[in-house]
């Protein structure tokens, strides 16, 4: 019985909706929101709703493809960049082999080609059929009813129920179709691109920051080794000293007992150096054997320091930042609420519940403009940092200059014999020790450096 009551109720529906709105497949035009009653007829010629023909949809993504943007002083667009040769990885390709083999990163520019591939146009093409296919069922729903309720092949339960999910389907279209007509969606699909191809910026900005720590760290094990060569050199002394009676047993303990210290913290780091590029090879996609090879950082240019304007780069970074960006979008959405719960209220200063709506509007206002402030602190902390590295750097330069002076005399003495040679490994190891001051306070200027191309090319401030 079930069964014949559906048959004849999609025939009637069929032939219903056949008959009675074949005039809007000739013109793009929303109908009304349902049939309200039982009494309503078939949409008449002109009275359902006109769905105006959508503007053009705001643009989400850039007309033509371009290569993402590149931070940092070594990638500018006249630098040609080498391939890495096998096993080895140098921070001029961090960036491009984490887009070609991060998978994280894939896996976000999936969703953001998803969200580019939408063609508005064809999708409210789309909806706008099927809301008329929803009003043509309604309508055949209200028509067969006249003769399958009196006959008693459908009850007035069935019927209002069939009639309900319709309805409910046709406002869930309905707000799908609004959204694209009022660009909505086309906003919030920006919106979400945007988002989504910052987190990508990170993600990427990240992977080099882990690059230019790793380079310390190895510098970090480097001066760590050298340590340790100048004890073997003091307790090969010391203990000839004892053995002449000159220090005690315990005077020669404490100095092997200071090498095993010194060997336990670089058996520590050499762990977290191999730790660290395990994560560094999974970032760009390399084989996870913790032992790949990193290249120098490059060196920051006097010309490229000289270009840096800090009230310029400001409003650059300010423009880029999508922490910013997503403030303002909290700042309006709070403003929106206020004008919506002021207008219920009728801006009555007399009503408690008024001056709790301007209280909470003017907090969201105070957070915002902390936020907007917070980050040109944070900006202006950048950039003098990169200030202070290159004086650091300059600073670094002049004691390797004296160092390789001392070194020089040192030699000279140690030919004329009136130093050991364990005085002049000394002097060579101070030597070395102001080299690798150099070379980590160039790696601290670049770094920041990069960091600060970062926030005005990206506008990440992190």
């Amino acid at each position: 019985m079930r069964q014949r009551v559906i048959a004849l109720l999609l025939a009637l529906a069929s032939l219903a909706s056949v008959c009675a709105v074949s005039a809007l497949a000739e013109e793009r035009t929303a109908p009304a929101d349902g049939v309200q009653t039982e009494q309503a007829g078939p949409p008449a010629e002109g009275e359902p709703e006109t769905a105006e023909e959508p503007e053009a949809a705001p643009e989400t993504a850039e007309e033509a493809a371009e290569p993402p943007a590149l931070a940092g002083p070594d990638l500018a667009d006249n630098v040609t960049i080498q391939p890495d040769a096998l096993g080895e990885v140098s921070f001029a390709n961090v960036e491009r082999r984490m887009r070609e083999n991060n998978l994280q990163l894939l896996a976000l520019e999936q969703s953001v080609l998803s969200l580019e591939d939408i063609d508005y146009d064809k999708l409210y093409d789309k909806l706008w059929h099927q809301l008329n296919e929803i009003a043509q069922a309604q309508w055949g729903l209200v028509t067969s009813s006249k003769m399958l309720i009196p006959a008693g092949y459908m009850s007035d339960y069935e019927y209002h129920s069939s009639y309900d999910q319709l309805d409910r389907a046709y406002d869930a279209v309905r707000e799908q179709f609004d959204a694209i007509k009022e660009g909505d969606m086309q906003k919030d699909n920006a919106d979400m691109i945007r988002q989504l191809r910052n987190l990508q910026d990170q993600i990427v900005m990240a992977g080099e920051s882990l690059y230019a720590a790793l380079t310390a760290m190895e510098s970090q094990e480097a001066g760590l080794r050298r340590q340790l060569g100048g004890l073997d050199r003091t307790v090969e002394e010391m203990e000839l000293r004892y053995q002449l009676g000159q220090i005690s047993a315990m005077q020669l303990a404490e100095v092997k007992s200071g090498r095993t210290a010194l060997e336990s913290g670089l058996s520590t780091l050499g762990m977290n150096v191999k730790n660290y590029k395990l994560q560094l090879e999974m970032l760009i996609g390399a084989e996870q054997s913790g032992e790949i090879a990193l290249g120098p950082l490059p060196e920051v240019t006097a010309e490229q320091l000289e270009e840096m304007d800090l009230e310029r780069d400001l409003a650059a970074a300010k423009e880029k930042s999508y922490e910013l960006y997503d403030a303002e979008k909290t700042l309006e959405d709070a403003r929106d609420q206020y004008k919506e719960d002021a207008d219920s209220w009728g801006y009555n200063e007399k009503r408690m519940e008024f001056r709790n709506v301007q209280r909470t509007w003017q907090a969201a206002q105070y957070t915002y403009n902390n936020t907007v402030q917070s980050y040109e602190l944070r900006f202006r902390t950048l950039y003098a940092q990169v200030k202070d590295y290159l004086q650091i750097w300059e600073a670094a330069k002049v004691s390797l200059a004296c160092e390789q002076s001392s070194y020089a005399a040192s030699e000279l003495k140690f030919q004329q014999g009136t130093i050991s040679r364990n005085a002049l490994l000394t002097a060579e190891d101070d030597l070395r020790e102001a080299e690798e001051k150099v070379r980590s306070a160039a790696g601290d200027l670049f770094s920041t450096y990069n960091t600060y191309c970062w926030a005005v090319q990206h506008g990440i401030l992190n």
